[in-house]
Formats: structure tokens, C-alpha cells, sequence
């Protein structure tokens, strides 16, 4: 998982280290003299052998002397949370997020007040699991360590640094974050940090519902997303914010139909896997999800309906009907590659065959495309085939 150099830690080789403008980064930021470290998922996920997205960079300078450093070295500056000592660095088009080191000052569950500091270990100190408190030198690879991260991390254990308790006073979403790295990361669950999350799952309710929408669906698709939802029940985590959701065994159901065909898993459809139609909309208005999502939800157990699935997907949207046939354990195969087509013909030539403008248009115009839809989506010479017949049977009555 690591390499070992004259005893030192090393983070392995990995492709995001040779990303352009990193090595520029890197020394506008003093990582030669110690001033800068990776820190967090980069550092992770390539001790795990992951792709990594996002990086970041934790360093010695106050925002302001980032900003001037960078600026130095023609590097773009952005202040996306000067506030908190976060500056987002673009260089050579490479995005990088570069935090001042920190420290709490005060936390009320939901906020922190932080002051900078140049204290790799007091930085690490205020961060909430072990495994995202590991920083590696840009130059040399070597791994800092300062909480047993590299052993959790190998033992696929989710902990919390310090008292869990503590951390999760500091910010009541580590509960779910306990929750959702594990589902991602976890082996055996930490029991002292499982207890914690228990006992304090009503901190949850002082939490905004976006804040709680994002993590619960990030935890949604993780791989092991279905026994730990299945333990957050079983320990009552959700139910201060999401009582409707008591049972995990849709949510078992339609992972396994997931993989069956071959699907990402969905973080929206499997919400509403757990929860029962009539709490679809209540659920999706106290998440702030958006009127997309909440559609979704309120249609996903609507049955995959009599007319087969692409005449569902046609009707209801390739998304809505995959939710539906997922839901109702049916096949969506005839869906894979297929995008619905469009109608190939319009009221304009209903009227042109003699018809009046008004509702009978659109009357014959829906007869056209319910029995187009019935045929299997015929090209455009059938459809107008349709609609004479249809017209001829309309203009004999």
C-alpha cells in the first residue's frame, strides 16, 4: 500500500502527482524548506491504489502570503474561502484547493471559528478520521503521520481522532461522514465511534437538510451502501431526520438488481427504495431536493406499467422509467443503448390533411403517437401511414 524509503513512509508513484502545474505549485509554496504537504483523499485514495479526483494542498503561509506566493509565480488565485484560510490555486490548468494550517476555535456542531497556525500536528489535530489526517511531502512522497492513519487505513477501519465524541460536537455531519466512509472504506466497524454516532444521532436535527441530503446520498452509493444503511437503522441514526426510513430490505433488493444489469447504482433511486411512495414527497421536500429528484421519488414505485419499457421510457423519461422497472423488479435491457425518438410528424400535418385547427388536432395527433408508440416507433413513412388510416376512419364517421 506504501513504499518504505531509509525508513521513512513514502506515498507510492501515481499519475495526479505528474498532473501539469504541480511541481510549479509546489515550489511557489516553499515545499522545498517544509511549508507545504498533500493532505487528505489524494493522500488516501493513492495509498489505496484509487483514482484521485480532487487535491489538496495544507501549507504553512497565511492566505494572504498564499495569494501573493502564488501570484509570484503566475499561478491563478482564487479566494473560494479566504475565510478559513482556503485558497483555490490554478496552475497550468491543474486545480488545487491550498488551506492555511488551522485550528478550532470555537465549533457549535454545524461551524467552526478557526485561527491559523504553523502547526502540522494542530492542523491534523481538528481534522475527524485518522485516514484524512495523512500528509505527504510533494517533493520527496514522505508520509506524516501523527494518529495511527496508515494502520486504520490498512486495517480498513473508520476512526474517529481523539474522542468521538468530541469530533462529532465539533460538527454533527462526521456522524454521517462515520457512516459513509465506512461504507466506502470500512472492514470491521470502530466500535467506540459506532457508539458515539449512536448516542448522538439526535445532533443530527440541528443540521441543515441540504447538508444532510449531500452525505446521505454520496453514502447511497458507496459499495458497502446497503449492511451499513442497513445498521443505521438497525441503530436508529436516521431517525431524528428521516423517520420514514425503517427498513433496508428494497434498498438490498434493488442493489442486486443494480448489478444484475449492469448499473451504476443511483443515489435518488435508492432513496426511494427505503422509503414508501406516500412519504415521497414529504422526503424529497425536507432534503431541498430538486424538482427533478423530487419527481423522481414521487414516481419511482409507480409500477413499470402495460405498455413494455421503452414505451415507458418514451413517456415518462429514460430516468423515471428505469427508477420504475428497477423498483418493480423488472429488466431495463431493452433501455441500454436506446434513446426515445421523437414523434415524426406534427399537428401541422394533421391540418394540412384537412383537418381544422383546434383540440381535434391534438386529439388525432395523440391517436397517432399512442398507436406509433403500440408499433414500436416506426420511421416517419409509417407514421404518416398511421395517420391517414387514422384520418380515414375519422372523416368516415
Amino acid at each position: 500500500m506504501d513504499d518504505v524509503t531509509d525508513g521513512k513512509t513514502m506515498l507510492p508513484a501515481a499519475a495526479w502527482r505528474d498532473r501539469p502545474g504541480l511541481d510549479r505549485l509546489a515550489a511557489a509554496l516553499g515545499a522545498a524548506a517544509g511549508e507545504a504537504r498533500y493532505v487528505g483523499g489524494a493522500v488516501r485514495d493513492t495509498l489505496l491504489g484509487l483514482d484521485v479526483a480532487d487535491i489538496d494542498i495544507a501549507t504553512r503561509h497565511a492566505p494572504a502570503e498564499v495569494i501573493a506566493r502564488l501570484k509570484a509565480a503566475g499561478i491563478k488565485a482564487v479566494p473560494t474561502g479566504i475565510e478559513h484560510g482556503t485558497i483555490t490555486a490554478v496552475s497550468s490548468g491543474t486545480v488545487v484547493e491550498v488551506t492555511t494550517l488551522r485550528r478550532d476555535v470555537s465549533t457549535d456542531g454545524r461551524r467552526a471559528t478557526v485561527a491559523f497556525t504553523d502547526d502540522w500536528r494542530e492542523d491534523a489535530a481538528r481534522r475527524d478520521f485518522t485516514m484524512n489526517a495523512l500528509y505527504a511531502d510533494p517533493l520527496t512522497g514522505e508520509l506524516f503521520d501523527w494518529f495511527g492513519g496508515l494502520d486504520d487505513l490498512a486495517a480498513g477501519r473508520v476512526r474517529f481522532i481523539g474522542d468521538p465524541y468530541q469530533r462529532i460536537a465539533e460538527d454533527h455531519l462526521r456522524i454521517l461522514r462515520f457512516f459513509r466512509f465506512h461504507a466506502r472504506f470500512g472492514d470491521a466497524i470502530d466500535a467506540e465511534g459506532l457508539a458515539a454516532c449512536t448516542d448522538r444521532a439526535n445532533d443530527l436535527m440541528a443540521l441543515s437538510r441540504e447538508r444532510i441530503a449531500a452525505e446521505l446520498l454520496r453514502l447511497l452509493v458507496a459499495a458497502n451502501a446497503v449492511p451499513v444503511v442497513a445498521l443505521m437503522i438497525e441503530r436508529g441514526i436516521l431517525r431524528p431526520v428521516l423517520p420514514e426510513i425503517t427498513d433496508a430490505a428494497g434498498l438490498a433488493a434493488l442493489a442486486a438488481r443494480e448489478a444484475a444489469e449492469g448499473l451504476a447504482p443511483d443515489a435518488i433511486r435508492r432513496l426511494a427504495a427505503l422509503i414508501a411512495p406516500d412519504a415521497a414527497e414529504g422526503v424529497g421536500a425536507r432534503l431541498k431536493l430538486s424538482n427533478a429528484d423530487r419527481k423522481r421519488l414521487r414516481a419511482a414505485h409507480d409500477g413499470p406499467g402495460d405498455e413494455g419499457p421503452r414505451a415507458l421510457a418514451y413517456r415518462a423519461g429514460p430516468a423515471i422509467a428505469t427508477d420504475r422497472l428497477l423498483l418493480a423488479g423488472e429488466s431495463v435491457a431493452a433501455l441500454t443503448g436506446w434513446t426515445p425518438p421523437r414523434l415524426p410528424i406534427g399537428g401541422g400535418e394533421i391540418v394540412a390533411r384537412g383537418v381544422a385547427k383546434g383540440p381535434e388536432v391534438a386529439r388525432l395527433l395523440r391517436a397517432v403517437e399512442d398507436e406509433w408508440i403500440a408499433r414500436g416507433f416506426p420511421d416517419a413513412a409509417e407514421t404518416i401511414a398511421i395517420a391517414d388510416q387514422l384520418l380515414s376512419s375519422h372523416s368516415s364517421r
